[in-house]
């Protein structure tokens, strides 16, 4: 039997999902109330149609829950309050006010869904102390219960999903920290070297020319106010109690070392290269080194792939990298899912310096990141290595 493609089956979402909730539940009531209608007996023509035409209004209401919630809400309550004070076919039509109320105490509408509620409970004791027989205290309380239940439900998976989003909010503020806390290592560290180097030609400067030296006293001040406003900026985004690690920022020259360690783990990788080698900017050069290293992570953990493929083309202007694998699994799970964030992570390392990245299933099979990073002022061809 061939596995299941989850990307082949999809559920509805937006209006096409409304459009099929709507469309079930008109099914479900309009079964219902019909074999009600067969057992109870005819009814007069005109009391059918304010039936089924109430049934449809109520029904209906669904296809505006979302640009309407509250609206639609309070419709169904009152819609299926009339239906049950006018009609002689006592029809599940009470369905649709509880989808609505689910749908309401999911969306963190708490003082809506409690009103509700509250109008239906009271509006159904009110028929009970009215001495209907069709209505008894029992059923009052049953329906009590299951409006609770409907509106604690509902409230539990707001409060899901607000867990979620904020754990993934908290995921991505830990990877702009990460990236702010790598960015002073790398560029703090190379305009410290300028300014020391500017300084040093200064002083030992043996010639008067006066326009060289207009020049070095430029890149001397320029660097010591970038480097000032550099260590301001990423100093608010640094932790008070965390120490600025020391060690320097890998690149692609180290990209072997991940080839070997994957390789320890029992992943073939094999690294292509197209185009003239450039000498990389550190931001775009660390950038590339953490995409592919999180892509073997991936693919090591996740994909259960046999092979992986690395493909680094330097372009005129861009960087480009291609990884590939012949998996079989997610190699990838979106953030507050439960998996980790590192797709989040380098898509804004991309973003960051002006390039994109895009990562997903291959037709063919397997998995695919792919990353375009702009050198910017660098990315000067440097003579063929002999790798």
């Amino acid at each position: 039997m061939p596995p299941f493609d989850q990307t082949r089956f999809r559920l509805p979402r937006g209006t096409r999902a409304d459009a099929v909730l709507a469309g079930g539940v008109f099914v479900v009531v309009a079964l219902g109330a019909e074999g009600q209608r067969l057992s109870h007996g005819e009814d007069s023509v005109p009391s059918q149609i304010a039936s089924w035409l109430l049934i449809a209004a109520v029904c209906g209401t669904l296809l505006f829950r979302r640009r309407y919630p509250v609206t639609a809400g309070w419709f169904t309550v009152l819609g299926t309050g009339a239906y049950y004070l006018l009609s002689d076919i006592d029809g599940p039509l009470v369905i649709v006010p509880i989808v609505a109320l689910y749908a309401l105490a999911a969306q963190g509408r708490m003082q809506a869904a409690i009103g509700m509620t509250a109008a239906m409970i009271i509006g159904m004791a009110a028929i009970t102390l009215a001495g209907s027989s069709d209505v008894t205290g029992t059923a009052v309380f049953m329906l009590t219960g299951w409006l609770v239940a409907v509106v604690a439900l509902g409230s539990a998976r707001h409060s899901r999903l607000a867990y979620a989003e904020e754990e993934a909010r908290l995921r991505a503020t830990e990877e702009r920290l990460r990236i702010a806390r790598e960015l002073h290592d790398v560029i703090g560290h190379n305009i410290s070297m300028i300014n020391v180097q500017a300084g040093a030609a200064l002083y030992r400067l043996k010639k008067d020319p006066a326009q060289a030296e207009e020049a070095l006293g430029a890149i001397k001040a320029s660097s010591k106010e970038t480097l000032r406003e550099l260590r301001a900026t990423l100093g608010v985004l640094r932790r008070v109690d965390e120490q600025a690690p020391t060690a320097p920022a890998p690149g692609l020259a180290r990209a072997a070392e991940l080839v070997a360690s994957a390789q320890l783990a029992g992943l073939p990788v094999r690294i292509e290269r197209t185009g003239a080698e450039r000498s990389l900017s550190a931001p775009v050069d660390l950038a590339a080194y953490r995409i592919v290293q999180e892509s073997l992570t991936n693919a090591a953990k996740h994909s259960g792939a046999g092979q992986v493929t690395i493909r680094l083309a330097y372009g005129d202007r861009e960087l480009s990298l291609d990884i590939e694998d012949d998996g079989q699994g997610p190699a990838a799970r979106p953030a507050g899912s439960g998996g980790g964030s590192g797709i989040t992570g380098m898509t804004e390392r991309a973003r960051a310096l002006g390039g994109e990245l895009t990562a997903g299933p291959r037709p063919e099979g397997g998995f695919a990141v792919r990353a375009r990073l702009p050198y910017g002022t660098t990315g000067k061809p440097m003579e063929r290595s002999d790798r």
